[in-house]
């Protein structure tokens, strides 16, 4: 009788950490202009195009934009628009967390993950955060609980669906969705009921429809011809598998030695402008390894990691006897082998800014807390002297490395620390004085005892997911909450100044090198404050938009800029069909110098902006521009134009 109420509140307490000042949501850069563009033209939502004109891509498949292009359809280009489809996937994924849960170890396990999850910062701010991973985490939660309905009763077509959602997590985060595979298979092999050839072709056949889902878009980019469709940004060959294999995943592991540049990727995922961190070539340190007990990350995702591991020894050797088909046993299989792939992806790859990333690893992080909770609670009830020491054990380890990591940030909430040891040392306490007394008393001292024990564990990350109710910790823009501020973060700036008259068309300054980089890492987007509404352009980007759109002549684009950055503002505030050189990182070659005069001669360019960030990818075309473009005079930009005759 109190699962619903208790579910529900819960619901509402995520719906209102997500959805807390939505109006003011800031924008994400690069990725918003896309979601306008997206929103534009179904070929743009299709194919995920970066600008309106549709010449190059997002460096990612487009499938977590989907749902925000069409909520700004519906509502129009607004902040809030593009962050409430992500505030609808969190409150989903609360409830597809419970319902795993529940079906695997009960309904009080389903209400403590789902409570846990909420009260884990990194949610808090995922699921208010323009990016790629709460649709993911979605898909994936979904994945989980299919599984779960598929090993309980050997089902071939649950098995199939949980294959569909990891497909769909493909289009959001790539390869990534498939590290939740081995986890899933896990938990099929060790517990359907039925034989093991029916087992292995039951995987097979879900495999199958996964690799087929999870491929779908990079088919149809592969199959579509390259004047159909944008440019694949994030390559050198225009293919959608490099964009995925080299530039997506390779990439994230260069620290390990791994290289991408002959996959057909570029050779970096740095943002264009921006410098690489340097590398001394000996891999990753001793430090970097450990990223996920540093502060950053172990402050977001890392609050209740003692109880945690506890609970996946525990949750599977405490059943080693029973039959090969105990559920709850696979299940904490299932959860741990998740935790620790996702742990050690992370661990050996490229994180840096990215806060958000940590979402997938909060969910079997939430899952074996509940269950494990619920255990441990069984084993003190019972009195079992081999088991009992669990809870306490849980309830004291946690609530030191809670006090650890809240002493990691001195300034923010000082008597987090001590709050949570004098809790902890109380549930220790009223489950010492347990042991004693009669029975009722017994039942009742243990019960407050678990009280204190549940309030020292959860406390100090529900006070850092509630941060985000503070207007000064509501927006990172990365998914954190409390006082980690990735450093990346930038206002909106307007970039035209820097098409103003330096002789090279690369002003110095902040644009063309104190941008961060990726050690940071700098493939990291900038944040552009928002107040909710789009902002105006400036005088000179009016003036520049009037005078190209004036003098159009039919083309297909107003005129070039040779970076996105330069051409940010004018599709983010006026869907205005500018055409950016080189993509996210500056390297993908799009358009060629060849292209450029091709654009030139059939009439569908006519002005090019110079200046901006320097890339690599505009060097030759600037070249180009110079010999056969004639500046255009008294503009204070530098504006060229560019005709078929001197093409």
């Amino acid at each position: 009788m109190y699962a619903r109420p208790v579910l529900a509140a819960i619901l509402a307490l995520a719906a209102v950490l997500f959805a807390w000042d939505l109006r003011g949501a800031p924008f994400h850069s690069f990725y918003s202009e896309t979601v306008r563009s997206m929103s534009l033209s179904w070929k743009g939502f299709v194919f995920g195009s970066f600008d309106p004109g549709g010449s190059i891509s997002v460096d990612k498949l487009p499938g977590f934009m989907w749902p925000q292009a069409l909520s700004v359809r519906i509502f129009g280009f607004r902040p809030w628009a593009i962050t409430l489809p992500q505030v609808i996937e969190g409150v989903l994924s609360v409830a597809v967390l419970y319902r795993a849960v529940r079906r695997w170890a009960g309904v009080n396990a389903g209400l403590l993950a789902a409570g846990a999850f909420t009260l884990t910062p990194v949610i808090a701010g995922l699921f208010r955060t323009e990016v790629e991973d709460p649709v993911f985490t979605l898909c994936l939660l979904l994945a989980g609980d299919a599984a779960l309905r598929a090993a309980r009763e050997a089902r071939l077509r649950s098995l199939v669906l949980a294959g569909v959602w990891v497909g769909l997590g493909f289009q959001a985060k790539m390869l990534e969705a498939w590290a939740v595979l081995p986890a899933l298979a896990v938990l099929y092999l060790v517990a359907a009921p039925t034989v093991l050839r029916r087992r292995l072709g039951h995987l097979a056949v879900a495999g199958v429809m996964c690799v087929a889902v999870s491929l779908s878009w990079v088919l149809l980019v592969t199959v579509t011809p390259a004047k159909d469709r944008p440019y694949v940004d994030g390559t050198t060959d225009n293919s959608a598998i490099s964009q995925v294999v080299g530039y997506n995943f390779l990439n994230r592991f260069s620290s390990l030695g791994v290289s991408a540049e002959q996959t057909g990727s570029v050779p970096t995922s740095v943002m264009a402008g921006a410098k690489p961190s340097p590398s001394d070539g000996k891999g990753q340190t001793a430090r970097e390894w450990a990223k996920m007990f540093g502060k950053s990350l172990s402050s977001q995702v890392g609050w209740l990691y003692p109880a945690v591991a506890l609970s996946a020894v525990c949750g599977v050797l405490w059943r080693r006897r029973r039959p090969r088909t105990d559920l709850l046993r696979a299940g904490f299989l299932m959860w741990g082998v998740w935790l620790a792939t996702f742990f050690m992806v992370f661990s050996a790859g490229a994180v840096g800014a990215h806060i958000y990333y940590m979402g997938i690893v909060a969910v079997p992080i939430a899952a074996l807390f509940g269950a494990g909770t619920v255990q441990f609670w069984r084993a003190w009830r019972t009195g079992d002297a081999r088991r009992a020491w669990a809870l306490p054990t849980a309830v004291a380890s946690t609530a030191v490395w809670s006090a650890l990591c809240a002493q990691r940030y001195p300034s923010f909430v000082p008597f987090l620390a001590p709050v949570a040891l004098a809790l902890g040392a109380a549930a220790l306490t009223l489950l010492g004085l347990s042991r004693k007394g009669a029975d009722r008393a017994q039942r009742r001292v243990a019960v407050l005892g678990l009280g204190a024990g549940l309030a020292a564990m959860l406390l100090p990350p529900a006070v850092w997911a509630s941060s985000v109710l503070n207007p000064a910790y509501a927006h990172s823009g990365m998914g954190a909450a409390g006082p980690v501020r990735p450093h990346h973060t930038q206002p909106a700036q307007h970039h035209v100044a820097e098409a103003m008259s330096a002789p090279d068309g690369h002003r110095s300054g902040r644009h063309t090198g104190a941008w961060p980089g990726p050690g940071h890492p700098a493939n990291a987007r900038l944040t552009v404050a928002g107040a909710g509404e789009p902002k105006a352009l400036d005088t000179l980007e009016r003036s520049l938009l009037a005078y190209t759109g004036a003098h159009r002549n039919g083309a297909r684009f107003l005129f070039a800029t040779t970076s996105w950055r330069t051409a940010s503002p004018f599709i983010l505030y006026a869907g205005a069909e500018v055409l950016p050189m080189g993509g996210f990182t500056g390297m993908a070659p799009s358009p060629t110098p060849a292209g450029l005069r091709h654009l030139v001669t059939t009439g569908q360019l006519r002005y090019v902006l110079l200046g901006g960030p320097d890339t690599p990818a505009a060097h030759a075309d600037v070249a180009w521009v110079r010999d056969h473009c004639a500046r255009v005079p008294g503009r204070p930009e530098q504006l060229y134009l560019c005709t078929a005759a001197t093409a």
